[in-house]
């Protein structure tokens, strides 16, 4: 068979081609993996909760005994009747055992393997790409526009809409990981119980951290050069007992990350395409973080870290005055941003 192209895989399991007898699934993003493989080895037998039906094997015990798998293939359902023979994921090669088993006849059984993030050059991969029996199906990390599909699938499913601005809200707080979507829309789901609506204060409450949020804010107001976000900020921290190192430390990592994506920006990078990197982002830090970008050179922004540096070492220094050092260094970072 030819390789299937990660763009691909959905087309190719809405048709599934009546020859094909083996799935397999890799690739880094193992949440996409189980739920593929879990979606097909179900549909493919009438009742999935029959272990007669939907037979489950670890793969390293295929490899302790490669004819295992082709014993089980070739065994008759108790009732008749299609079987699915699940295999999970293993560090150990069992391609001999499916080897053998694409030489043989397969009737009425179908073959789905979690196969773990495989290289090109992995013999079971390389087994499933060529067999005119097997598909090999690459399983990535969700882009924006699969991440869409999912959010819309998901919430549709359970009788949630949800306005635009807060579609790209959710979006631009999900991760590439399947299984980790799943997990966060979830708990927004049973937050949302009862509404008909998922709203911008539904996301901010289930997948936010506020008081990271309110740092986030006063690390923005600083190197946005906002002086009076930045003290009312400060000043709810203080407030809040928020320790003024780990208020610095917050700056110096922005700091730090800023660097990185303005250097890239300086060797000739549009910024729009730099900002796509920074996926850690919350959604309502992306336009400021883009004007801090627009706003600092590399070469101030290395006169920043080593000023956060040594503002650090001198809280535990002078630990009585780390409050007075924090507001000092913040407020000079918020000169330097307006200059």
């Amino acid at each position: 068979m030819v390789a299937v192209k990660a763009g691909d895989v959905e087309g190719a399991l809405r048709r599934p081609d009546p020859r094909i007898g083996v799935y397999l699934f890799y690739g880094p993003d193992m949440g996409l993996i189980n739920e593929r493989a879990r979606a097909v080895a179900e549909r493919s037998v009438d009742d999935p909760s029959d272990p007669f039906q939907l037979i489950r094997i670890d793969g390293d015990d295929i490899a302790s005994d490669p004819a295992r798998l082709a014993d089980e293939a070739g065994t008759m359902g108790l009732f008749g009747g299609k079987r699915a023979i699940w295999v999970k994921s293993t560090s150990r090669n069992i391609a001999p055992a499916v080897d053998a088993v694409l030489k043989g006849a397969l009737q009425d059984t179908v073959i789905v393997i979690e196969g773990g993030d495989l290289q090109k050059s992995s013999p079971l991969r390389t087994l499933c790409e060529r067999s005119q029996k097997a598909l090999a199906l690459p399983c990535y990390a969700d882009t924006g526009r699969d991440l869409g599909a999912v959010v819309d699938e998901t919430l549709k499913s359970h009788g949630f809409s949800i306005g635009r601005e807060a579609r790209a809200a959710l979006i631009a707080s999900l991760g590439g990981d399947r299984l980790a979507t799943r997990g966060e829309l979830s708990k927004l789901m049973l937050y949302a119980h009862g509404k008909r609506e998922i709203t911008l204060e539904d996301i901010d409450a289930i997948m936010s951290d506020v008081s990271s949020l309110a740092m986030d804010a006063v690390v923005d107001a600083a190197f946005g050069g906002e002086g009076t976000s930045l003290e009312i900020g400060s000043r709810r921290l203080a407030a809040e007992g928020v320790h003024a190192s780990v208020l610095l430390g917050a700056a110096l990592r922005h700091a730090l990350m800023l660097l990185t994506a303005r250097l890239n920006v300086e060797e000739g990078r549009p910024i729009s395409a730099v900002m796509e990197t920074l996926r850690s982002l919350h959604f309502r830090r992306k336009p400021l973080v883009e004007r801090h970008l627009q706003r600092w050179t590399s070469e101030s922004l290395k006169a920043v870290i080593a000023v956060l540096q040594t503002s650090l070492l001198d809280t535990r220094r002078l630990s009585l005055l780390d409050d007075t050092i924090a507001a000092r260094t913040l407020l000079d970072i918020a000169r330097m941003a307006r200059r």
